[in-house]
């Protein structure tokens, strides 16, 4: 990375104004590589040199990935006039100019989503050609039918002729009615339809994980946390389902509580 300004830099990448970061400086309250500077025009490499402020460590680089714990009645925006988006979530510590949600939830369903303001990342995520799997904790209103792992595999046809991608759903081995469902796409309120599809209805939608990353368990609902360069790339990678419910199973108790089941 070229070269910025270090008062620049904090602004950018911290709550503080530039006059905050003047007295911070001042107070010798920002540290680069470990040795306080007073120097508001300093020029640092952030992706070479560990900047701290006030104790905290200001993380370099163009793009932030954070991941949220969607709690239900939180949208899936950047902004919106009457509901709390998923950006009144992010704490201001983590606040970089530019975020937005990689996806959507439904408003009242819950779980993993990925805000950045890496658009090129978004559209990897996204895109059905890069078939990024996303698994879904799903409570039925009735209990799981054999014949329906057959049906999604098949590519299931939605009410309105809709095709959808082949996706798979696996029942879990624990009380009321849980299954575990794979899709790569993201098609509107697709897992809920796909459910009406085989007769089914969904009650509550929790989304465990996109690629190869998993929700963290003890995250609670609008809980948010930084992700790292080895979080992102899992995020790109395939996890497969049965190896995935018995990790979910093995977790399910912290997941119903923290969703809120």
């Amino acid at each position: 990375m070229a070269l910025t300004r270090l008062d620049k830099f904090l602004a950018d990448r911290t709550p503080h104004s530039r006059s905050d970061i003047k007295k911070l400086l001042r107070a010798g309250a920002v540290l680069v590589d470990g040795k306080a500077v007073s120097d508001a025009g300093c020029r640092i490499d952030p992706d070479a040199q560990e900047v701290r402020c006030g104790g905290k460590l200001i993380r370099g680089g163009t793009h932030r990935y954070l991941l949220l714990n969607k709690p239900e009645g939180v949208i899936s925006a950047t902004e919106d006039r009457d509901h709390k988006t998923v950006i009144d979530l992010v704490p201001e510590e983590l606040r970089i100019k530019g975020l937005f949600p990689a996806g959507r939830l439904d408003g009242d369903s819950t779980g993993m989503i990925l805000v950045t303001n890496d658009g090129d990342l978004a559209h990897q995520m996204l895109s059905p050609k890069h078939h990024v799997p996303k698994h879904y904790l799903v409570q039925l209103a009735r209990p799981f039918e054999p014949n329906y792992s057959a049906k999604f595999e098949s590519g299931l046809v939605l009410s309105d002729g809709m095709h959808c991608l082949p996706a798979q759903i696996a029942p879990l081995d624990v009380p009321g009615n849980f299954a575990l469902v794979c899709l790569h796409e993201g098609k509107y309120h697709q897992v809920k339809r796909m459910a009406a599809a085989v007769g089914n209805h969904v009650e509550h939608l929790h989304r465990v994980a996109v690629g190869g990353l998993i929700l963290p368990p003890e995250l609670p609902l609008g809980g948010c946390l930084e992700l790292f360069h080895k979080d992102v790339e899992r995020m790109l990678k395939t996890c497969e389902t049965l190896d995935l419910r018995d990790q979910i199973v093995m977790d399910f108790s912290s997941y119903s509580i923290n969703a809120g089941i």
